[in-house]
Protein backbone atom coordinates (compact mmCIF):
# COMPACT_ATOMS: atom_id res chain seq x y z
CA UNK A 1 0.00 0.00 0.00
CA UNK A 2 1.21 3.53 -0.86
CA UNK A 3 0.65 6.28 1.46
CA UNK A 4 1.01 10.04 0.72
CA UNK A 5 1.19 12.36 3.57
CA UNK A 6 -0.15 15.91 3.06
CA UNK A 7 1.44 17.84 6.23
CA UNK A 8 0.28 21.44 6.36
CA UNK A 9 1.68 23.20 9.60
CA UNK A 10 4.42 25.98 8.87
CA UNK A 11 6.63 24.95 12.30
CA UNK A 12 8.91 22.08 12.01
CA UNK A 13 8.75 21.88 16.10
CA UNK A 14 5.36 22.00 16.25
CA UNK A 15 3.32 19.06 17.76
CA UNK A 16 1.52 18.50 14.47
CA UNK A 17 5.16 17.85 13.14
CA UNK A 18 5.73 15.33 15.86
CA UNK A 19 2.53 13.76 14.64
CA UNK A 20 3.91 13.81 11.21
CA UNK A 21 6.77 11.55 12.69
CA UNK A 22 4.74 9.22 14.37
CA UNK A 23 2.79 8.46 11.21
CA UNK A 24 6.60 7.51 9.43
CA UNK A 25 7.66 5.93 12.31
CA UNK A 26 4.92 3.45 12.13
CA UNK A 27 4.48 3.01 8.63
CA UNK A 28 8.76 2.45 8.54
CA UNK A 29 7.37 -0.22 11.21
CA UNK A 30 4.08 -1.85 9.30
CA UNK A 31 5.30 -4.57 6.61
CA UNK A 32 1.92 -3.71 4.62
CA UNK A 33 2.81 -0.14 3.95
CA UNK A 34 5.43 -0.20 0.66
CA UNK A 35 6.30 3.67 0.31
CA UNK A 36 5.17 7.04 1.98
CA UNK A 37 5.97 10.18 0.43
CA UNK A 38 5.43 13.38 2.54
CA UNK A 39 3.81 16.45 0.94
CA UNK A 40 4.99 19.31 3.01
CA UNK A 41 2.97 22.16 1.84
CA UNK A 42 4.88 24.97 3.40
CA UNK A 43 8.10 23.39 3.20
CA UNK A 44 6.78 22.96 -0.72
CA UNK A 45 5.67 26.55 -0.86
CA UNK A 46 2.65 25.66 -2.87
CA UNK A 47 0.97 28.29 -3.77
CA UNK A 48 -2.98 28.01 -2.58
CA UNK A 49 -4.19 30.92 -4.23
CA UNK A 50 -6.76 29.87 -7.57
CA UNK A 51 -6.26 32.07 -10.52
CA UNK A 52 -8.48 32.29 -12.97
CA UNK A 53 -8.56 33.90 -16.66
CA UNK A 54 -8.59 33.76 -20.57
CA UNK A 55 -5.52 31.79 -20.48
CA UNK A 56 -6.06 29.90 -17.62
CA UNK A 57 -9.83 28.59 -16.73
CA UNK A 58 -10.75 26.80 -14.14
CA UNK A 59 -11.89 23.82 -16.32
CA UNK A 60 -8.65 23.07 -17.15
CA UNK A 61 -7.25 22.38 -13.92
CA UNK A 62 -7.15 18.97 -14.05
CA UNK A 63 -4.69 19.64 -16.82
CA UNK A 64 -2.73 22.38 -15.86
CA UNK A 65 0.68 21.02 -16.00
CA UNK A 66 1.93 23.05 -12.79
CA UNK A 67 -0.20 20.71 -10.94
CA UNK A 68 0.73 17.31 -12.53
CA UNK A 69 3.75 16.31 -9.69
CA UNK A 70 0.67 16.93 -7.02
CA UNK A 71 -1.73 14.72 -9.22
CA UNK A 72 0.39 11.96 -10.07
CA UNK A 73 1.15 11.78 -5.84
CA UNK A 74 -2.73 11.30 -5.67
CA UNK A 75 -3.11 8.87 -8.00
CA UNK A 76 0.10 6.98 -7.03
CA UNK A 77 -1.41 6.37 -3.12
CA UNK A 78 -3.52 3.75 -2.14
CA UNK A 79 -3.95 5.95 1.79
CA UNK A 80 -4.34 9.36 2.09
CA UNK A 81 -3.09 11.23 5.31
CA UNK A 82 -3.61 14.27 6.45
CA UNK A 83 -1.78 15.77 9.11
CA UNK A 84 -2.92 19.54 10.20
CA UNK A 85 -4.06 22.24 13.38
CA UNK A 86 -7.89 23.05 13.42
CA UNK A 87 -7.75 26.90 13.19
CA UNK A 88 -10.64 28.94 13.82
CA UNK A 89 -13.16 25.29 13.15
CA UNK A 90 -11.58 24.46 10.06
CA UNK A 91 -8.19 23.18 8.30
CA UNK A 92 -5.38 25.64 7.24
CA UNK A 93 -6.19 28.32 4.09
CA UNK A 94 -2.71 26.35 2.53
CA UNK A 95 -4.52 22.87 2.54
CA UNK A 96 -7.78 24.42 1.21
CA UNK A 97 -6.36 26.01 -0.94
CA UNK A 98 -4.54 22.87 -2.22
CA UNK A 99 -7.76 21.26 -2.37
CA UNK A 100 -9.18 23.97 -4.03
CA UNK A 101 -7.02 23.39 -7.21
CA UNK A 102 -6.39 19.41 -6.92
CA UNK A 103 -9.37 17.99 -6.52
CA UNK A 104 -10.77 19.35 -9.51
CA UNK A 105 -13.17 18.20 -11.74
CA UNK A 106 -12.29 15.81 -14.49
CA UNK A 107 -9.19 14.89 -12.28
CA UNK A 108 -11.47 13.49 -8.55
CA UNK A 109 -14.72 13.47 -10.04
CA UNK A 110 -17.04 14.43 -12.91
CA UNK A 111 -20.47 14.32 -14.01
CA UNK A 112 -21.57 11.56 -16.30
CA UNK A 113 -24.49 13.62 -17.77
CA UNK A 114 -25.26 17.43 -17.82
CA UNK A 115 -27.93 18.16 -15.37
CA UNK A 116 -26.57 15.31 -13.14
CA UNK A 117 -26.72 16.32 -9.35
CA UNK A 118 -24.43 13.95 -7.98
CA UNK A 119 -20.77 13.29 -9.69
CA UNK A 120 -18.82 10.02 -9.87
CA UNK A 121 -16.01 9.97 -7.68
CA UNK A 122 -12.91 9.38 -9.76
CA UNK A 123 -10.66 8.70 -6.70
CA UNK A 124 -12.92 5.69 -4.87
CA UNK A 125 -11.10 2.56 -3.80
CA UNK A 126 -8.48 5.03 -1.82
CA UNK A 127 -8.69 5.49 1.95
CA UNK A 128 -7.94 9.14 3.95
CA UNK A 129 -6.68 9.21 7.34
CA UNK A 130 -7.50 12.87 9.22
CA UNK A 131 -5.14 13.87 12.15
CA UNK A 132 -5.80 16.98 13.89
CA UNK A 133 -4.58 18.87 16.45
CA UNK A 134 -6.52 22.17 18.71
CA UNK A 135 -6.23 24.22 20.95
CA UNK A 136 -9.96 24.05 22.57
CA UNK A 137 -11.44 20.88 23.79
CA UNK A 138 -12.25 18.14 21.35
CA UNK A 139 -16.39 18.53 21.78
CA UNK A 140 -16.13 21.93 20.41
CA UNK A 141 -16.00 20.90 17.02
CA UNK A 142 -18.80 18.42 17.82
CA UNK A 143 -21.55 21.41 20.32
CA UNK A 144 -20.20 24.21 18.90
CA UNK A 145 -19.80 23.71 15.15
CA UNK A 146 -22.52 20.87 14.38
CA UNK A 147 -19.09 18.85 13.88
CA UNK A 148 -18.50 21.33 10.77
CA UNK A 149 -15.18 19.93 10.49
CA UNK A 150 -15.83 16.03 10.10
CA UNK A 151 -18.64 17.31 7.50
CA UNK A 152 -16.11 19.29 5.79
CA UNK A 153 -13.71 16.18 5.31
CA UNK A 154 -15.95 12.92 5.03
CA UNK A 155 -18.76 14.20 2.92
CA UNK A 156 -18.27 17.88 0.79
CA UNK A 157 -14.65 16.72 0.12
CA UNK A 158 -13.72 13.08 0.13
CA UNK A 159 -16.64 10.87 -0.06
CA UNK A 160 -17.92 13.65 -2.73
CA UNK A 161 -14.66 12.41 -4.81
CA UNK A 162 -15.68 8.32 -4.27
CA UNK A 163 -13.17 8.04 -1.14
CA UNK A 164 -15.24 6.25 1.81
CA UNK A 165 -13.30 5.25 4.13
CA UNK A 166 -11.99 7.72 6.23
CA UNK A 167 -10.67 7.60 9.70
CA UNK A 168 -10.39 10.82 12.08
CA UNK A 169 -7.91 11.35 14.93
CA UNK A 170 -9.48 14.58 16.41
CA UNK A 171 -7.15 15.25 19.04
CA UNK A 172 -8.61 18.72 21.49
CA UNK A 173 -6.94 20.66 24.40
CA UNK A 174 -3.25 19.69 22.99
CA UNK A 175 -1.77 22.84 24.51
CA UNK A 176 -2.11 21.51 28.01
CA UNK A 177 1.39 19.67 29.82
CA UNK A 178 -0.65 16.78 31.24
CA UNK A 179 0.57 14.07 29.36
CA UNK A 180 -2.20 13.58 26.78
CA UNK A 181 -0.05 14.54 23.97
CA UNK A 182 2.35 11.35 24.43
CA UNK A 183 -0.66 9.31 24.92
CA UNK A 184 -2.01 10.67 21.47
CA UNK A 185 1.08 10.64 19.37
CA UNK A 186 1.57 6.86 20.66
CA UNK A 187 -2.01 6.30 19.76
CA UNK A 188 -1.38 7.28 15.95
CA UNK A 189 2.30 5.57 16.08
CA UNK A 190 0.36 2.41 16.58
CA UNK A 191 -2.43 2.70 14.44
CA UNK A 192 0.30 3.29 11.65
CA UNK A 193 2.27 0.23 12.69
CA UNK A 194 -0.68 -2.18 12.73
CA UNK A 195 -2.79 -0.54 9.80
CA UNK A 196 -3.74 -3.20 7.00
CA UNK A 197 -5.85 -1.22 4.36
Amino acid sequence: MNVLVIYTHPNHESLNYAFLQKVLQGCGENANLKEVQVLDLYEESFDPVLVFHKEKRRRDMHIDPELAKYREQLMWADKIVFVYPIWWGRPPAMLMGYIDKMFATNFAFRYKKPGDLLPEGLLKGKSAVIISTMQGPAGYLQLWLNNAHKVLMRRALLGYVGIKQVKFFEFGSMEKADGRQAKKLDKVYRYFKTVVG
